[in-house]
């Protein structure tokens, strides 16, 4: 896929036609705020794909807000209180609290909610029970699990995605049996067609390959919504793809985006967060993956050979983050590829190698990262990392260090978002890594001295 370039005059006449198509009231003067909710464990960088195909598609930048939760990852059980994760209580409150803030800077009156799998929970949670039908205009879910990725109640009973459990019956018999969605607000569901893993008839994806969860591939539809069905997208794709940017655009405007490629800015201003591990980043806390604020650590950032991933010169930038979390601002052309390197006490040096970003963005989140267990037997590993989509066979393409497909991806439904290759050696050398055209470089470091190595794909 191809990047577009547009001019300024061009956004202003897409932004023109969009109110002209929505005929809004005279105090909404812009396309509303769009609120993105990320899902279980992961953070604001999913959207950052998306949000630049809106603003290509000539929305406001400011109006495009992708939120962190403090602890993405969702309890076992939600009634119980469990270190370094949320309830949906809680996350209910953080996004209620976003859409106030959101609203009061903005002027605007109502927001576009959109979500991916435990995000989309999270809005039907807000909307029903929480306030937010008089302040949601549309809502949009993608691969939500609406009817829980199983349906069991002698498993995980209070789990919020059970759907036999007390959140998804209540959310999905609101004022009485079969009532699916809260009124005022439109609505609509995205769905693979059978390619999404938390939607599946069998358990393989939730460790109990051959029983059944009793949820179907339609799981995430919604009686009451405009659902609609992708064919071989996978979990991810179904909110962060092409193909659903194109759904939600048209769900909100009546009409096909100009374009689905980012337009390409001649100069690009970065940041993002820097978060950590564990329960409140303290060590000995564990693993689990949160989105607070790393203060302390070291980010350094140097330019790369885009074909060898070799580093072309000293930093370019070079950050202890503070409270806030954030490594920038470093502004470079949108033809720069880059190393991001993160240096914190407890944790592996991280190096992450991304291709150069075709426009200015807040989501370039970072993250302190630990040697696995099952790799510091290895002298040197390299991960290919997809945070936007998963690799599946025979539909993808991926190549990893000359290897095609590498080991780790199962045919059939797509389901892992990360490969890794065990180097023989220690030796510093450049490793290459392709994904359906995409392609991405990076260099090996030695895991005795402490090192993590992952390419990053923006696909």
């Amino acid at each position: 896929m191809t990047l577009t370039t547009l001019t300024r005059r061009a956004l202003l006449l897409l932004t023109t036609a969009w109110l002209s198509a929505c005929a809004l009231k005279p105090a909404d003067t812009q396309p509303p705020p769009i609120i993105f909710v990320h899902g279980n464990g992961d953070n604001a960088a999913m959207w950052l794909t998306t949000v630049w195909r809106f603003e290509s598609n000539g929305w406001p930048r400011e109006r495009l807000v992708a939120l962190d939760m403090p602890y993405p990852l969702a309890r076992d059980a939600d009634d119980k209180p469990q270190a370094g994760r949320s309830s949906a209580d809680e996350q209910m409150k953080f996004l209620a609290a976003e859409v106030d803030r959101v609203l009061a800077r903005t002027g605007a009156s109502k927001v576009v909610l959109m979500g991916a799998s435990r995000g989309g929970i999270t809005i039907r949670h807000y909307i029903a029970h929480g306030g937010g039908a008089a302040k949601v205009s549309h809502a949009i879910l993608g691969g939500t699990p609406n009817h829980g990725v199983w349906s069991n109640p002698k498993f995980l009973p209070n789990s919020e995605f059970n759907g036999a459990g007390p959140l998804l019956t209540r959310l999905n018999n609101q004022g009485g049996p079969g009532i699916e969605i809260t009124p005022g607000p439109k609505w609509m569901t995205i769905r693979s067609d059978n390619n999404d893993k938390y939607a599946q008839p069998d358990g393989l994806w939730i460790g109990a390959k051959g029983t059944p969860t009793n949820v179907g591939f339609d799981g995430p539809e919604l009686k009451g919504a405009e659902n609609v069905v992708i064919a071989g997208i996978d979990h991810r794709e179904t909110a962060c793809g092409p193909l659903a940017f194109a759904a939600a655009y048209r769900f909100l405007t009546g009409r096909a985006p100009v374009v689905i490629a980012a337009a390409i800015e001649s100069r690009v201003v970065l940041d993002g967060k820097l978060s950590g591990l564990g329960v409140d980043n303290k060590p000995g806390s564990g693993n689990a993956a949160n989105n607070l604020a790393l203060a302390g650590a070291m980010v350094e950032v140097f330019a790369t050979d885009a074909a060898s991933g070799e580093r072309l010169g000293p930093a370019l930038h070079r950050k202890t983050v503070g409270a806030d979390g954030l490594w920038g601002p470093l502004a470079v052309t949108s033809k720069t590829s880059l190393e991001f390197v993160v240096s914190a006490d407890g944790y592996a040096t991280t190096h992450v190698y991304r291709a150069p970003f075709p426009r200015s963005t807040t989501l370039v989140n970072l993250r302190a990262e630990r040697i696995a267990e099952a790799d510091r037997d290895a002298p040197a590993v390299v991960a290919l990392t997809r945070p936007r989509g998963y690799f599946g066979l025979p539909r993808d393409e991926v190549m990893l260090d000359g290897k095609s497909p590498p080991a780790g991806i199962a045919p059939g439904v797509a389901g892992v978002s990360l490969v890794k290759a065990r180097l023989a050696d220690a030796g510093a050398r450049s490793v290459a890594a392709a994904f359906n055209g995409e392609r991405l470089a990076g260099r090996s470091w030695p895991t005795a001295d402490n090192h993590v190595v992952l390419l990053e794909l923006n696909d």
